[in-house]
């Protein structure tokens, strides 16, 4: 049996050789992480590991047993629109959504970049969010997401 950390709880599981987003999505039911191109090169089904992005849907378990996996579910403290993380509420206050498909993708990646740079610079962004895909095409929205949710952690703009 082998055992994963989701969301800061232990699950276990007997098959190692699964495909990451396909254990979120089926086993744990945990639907945010999105299937897109599933070759890793759309961003959708970005989750963290160790507080850096990962595409799950080029990852099996068994590769991530031992980190800690956060999942767009597991970053609100709670269930209610005042409990959203950070970068979340930057998204909704920046209206960078539309269809919302990309989104937790994008969320999950901004976040991985602010855990590793508190005040990143425009070419920062662009460059961590480069390989993350919205179709609607909300892009300078989402960059000001971005910078908003920076701000917000730092103590700046609410």
């Amino acid at each position: 049996m082998l055992t994963v950390h989701v969301n800061g709880e232990e699950r276990d599981t007997p098959r190692a050789e699964r495909n990451l987003l396909s254990y979120l999505r089926f086993d744990l039911g945990l639907t945010g992480a999105k299937y897109g191109c599933g070759e890793g090169l759309c961003g959708a089904c970005t989750v963290l590991v160790d507080g850096q992005p990962l595409r799950s849907c080029m990852t099996t378990v068994g590769a991530v047993a031992g980190g800690d996996i956060t999942t767009i579910e597991g970053l609100s403290s709670g269930e209610t629109f005042e409990d959203l993380h950070p970068v979340q509420q930057a998204f909704v206050d920046e209206q960078a959504m539309q269809c919302g498909y990309c989104i937790p993708g994008f969320v999950m990646g901004t976040v991985g970049l602010l855990n590793r740079e508190s005040s990143p610079s425009t070419a920062q962004i662009r460059e961590a969010l480069a390989e993350h895909m919205c179709r609607c095409g909300t892009y300078q929205r989402i960059e000001r997401a971005v910078e908003r949710a920076a701000q917000m952690r730092s103590g700046g703009a609410s």
